[in-house]
């Protein structure tokens, strides 16, 4: 089976609040695919969901090719949203007794956990106990449970939280290099900027529902673009100028670069043609849309239609 993960039709709710709604899904192996949405839009509790660590109301699942993690635990590495680590343990006996529950075999345990802890540059902290270090620091230990038995599926529940810009490059370019190596990685995160730097495949929730699954240029280009960046020869182009031409609606300048919106239906050939026969330019491209900007459409358009729907009638 090529898999990794299938849902299929999954529900989950807790009381009167519906957390996952007929939600359908493949991760291929080998893939890096990106879960992103707004906190609270049903992302955790999908992964737990695929964890076994609680259960669907209905709905069908299949993890590496069993009906559950629990068949394929020693298979998989977990990396929660809740950080803890044993803090009276030292972190060296910790991340071996992590290895050990995770059938790594007794005389790989040293070598593997002193070097993870050189890998993630914390060498110097093998005999501290955990409880004495940083946040951050506790965070890349527990990322090293997760992954010292080299598992097969791999995932991480907002991995970079609390990071300093430097440890999240670091930890961005370790997710690279064992997605790489084959590991399938499932990484849910709000921060959009972040799932555009690493996945391949975007999978979009909003309010328990999928609303987007494809891969990361797929989407783009589905979308429109409408914003044009634009650097004129003669800075003293102003805003009303810009805004003169028929298809620009908006124009916002950062130091010497415009960022043009577009008016609806206008081409960005168009545009561009436009632009060029008005001003001077030294340099004009197509801005393609985030993913930011691309969920806040979709979800902009998914409550525009919930709120146009007649009452008694469901989508």
């Amino acid at each position: 089976m090529n898999d990794a993960i299938v849902i299929e039709d999954i529900h989950k709710s807790f009381g009167e609040k519906q957390a996952v709604e007929a939600l359908d899904l493949v991760v291929p192996r080998g893939s890096l695919h990106g879960f992103i949405g707004p906190n609270g839009a049903g992302k955790t509790t999908t992964i737990r969901m695929i964890m076994s660590i609680i259960f669907p109301d209905r709905g069908e699942l299949r993890v590496l090719g069993r009906p559950s993690a629990i068949e394929s635990k020693d298979k998989i590495g977990y990396l929660p949203e809740e950080r803890g680590v044993y803090k009276k343990m030292k972190v060296l006996a910790f991340l071996k007794y992590m290895a050990r529950l995770k059938g790594v075999p007794a005389n790989e345990l040293h070598k593997r956990a002193s070097q993870w802890l050189e890998r993630v540059e914390l060498g110097d902290v093998a005999g501290k106990k955990c409880e004495e270090l940083s946040k951050g620091m506790q965070q890349k230990i527990q990322f090293i449970a997760a992954v010292i038995h080299e598992p097969e599926l791999l995932i991480l529940d907002e991995p970079f939280s609390g990071l300093d810009p430097v440890n999240m490059r670091l930890l961005r370019d370790l997710i690279q290099e064992l997605n790489s190596g084959g590991t399938t990685i499932i990484f849910s995160t709000h921060v959009m900027a972040q799932a555009e730097q690493l996945c391949d495949n975007i999978v979009m929730i909003n309010n328990g529902r999928k609303v987007l699954d494809d891969p990361l240029e797929t989407i783009r280009n589905r979308f429109d673009p409408n914003v044009i960046v634009f650097e004129p020869a003669d800075g003293e182009v102003s805003t009303a100028q810009i805004t003169t031409l028929g298809c620009v609606c908006e124009a916002n300048k950062s130091d010497d670069l415009w960022e043009l919106t577009l008016v609806d239906g206008c081409k960005p050939s168009q545009a561009i043609a436009e632009i060029t026969s008005n001003f001077q330019t030294n340099r004009i491209a197509i801005k393609k849309p985030s993913l930011e900007d691309i969920f806040i459409k979709i979800v902009e358009a998914d409550e525009s239609a919930s709120i146009s729907q007649p009452a008694g009638v469901t989508a």
